[in-house]
C-alpha cells in the first residue's frame, strides 16, 4: 500500500463496505447485530456527505458512516460505523476517515458528535481520543444467557437478501 485516498462513499463501494463490516463486526453480539445493507443505506441516505471510504490500488482500506441526529438530539451527529482492513491499520487512515466524517457532521449543523467503542477495544478508544473524543456516559451492558440452553456455535454471517438484489441491479445498470 503506497497511497491511500479518502473519497466519498459511492454505490460502487457498497459491496466492499458490507463485506468489510461483516469481517470487522461480531454480528452475533450486541450492539453489532444491526450491521446489514439497511444499516449502511440508512446512513448513506440520511447523510451521504458523512460516509467516506479509504481506497488504494488493491481496493477498500476502510470506511466510516455517520449521520446527523442521535436519538432525540437532532443537533448531535453520530459516527456509528468505522472499520479498517488489516493492511490499513496503524497508518492514520482511521483518523483521516474520522476527520472527514466529523467535518461533514459539523458542517451539517451538529453541535456534538457521539460514537461508541467496545470496552475492550483499546486501539479504537485510543484513536478516538487522538481525534478529540472524550469519554462521556459509561454504560455496561449486562447479559444473562439461559442456563438451560447450550450456547450455540457462531453461525456464518447472515445473508442479506436486499444486498443480493442491489448487486443484481448494479450489474444490470453497469455501476458495479
Amino acid at each position: 500500500m503506497d497511497h491511500a485516498e479518502i473519497v466519498p462513499m459511492r454505490l460502487s463501494h457498497l459491496d466492499a463496505v458490507l463485506n468489510l463490516g461483516y469481517r470487522a463486526y461480531d454480528v452475533n453480539a450486541m450492539p453489532y447485530t444491526s450491521w446489514s445493507l439497511s444499516s449502511v443505506a440508512e446512513h448513506w441516505d440520511a447523510q451521504p456527505e458523512a460516509c467516506w471510504v479509504a481506497m488504494d490500488d488493491e481496493g477498500l482500506l476502510g470506511f466510516v458512516l455517520g449521520s446527523l441526529s442521535y436519538d432525540e438530539r437532532e443537533d448531535w451527529g453520530y459516527l456509528e460505523w468505522i472499520a479498517l482492513d488489516e493492511r490499513a491499520r496503524g497508518k492514520g487512515i482511521a483518523s483521516a476517515l474520522v476527520q472527514r466524517c466529523c467535518d461533514a457532521l459539523f458542517a451539517a449543523g451538529a453541535s456534538r458528535i457521539i460514537t461508541d467503542v467496545e470496552a475492550d477495544n483499546k486501539a479504537s478508544a485510543d484513536m478516538m481520543r487522538r481525534n478529540g473524543f472524550t469519554e462521556g456516559v459509561t454504560v455496561t451492558l449486562f447479559v444473562r444467557s439461559d442456563p438451560t440452553r447450550p450456547t450455540p456455535p457462531a453461525p456464518h454471517p447472515p445473508r442479506d437478501p436486499a444486498r443480493t438484489r442491489l448487486r443484481r441491479a448494479a450489474r444490470t445498470t453497469g455501476t458495479s
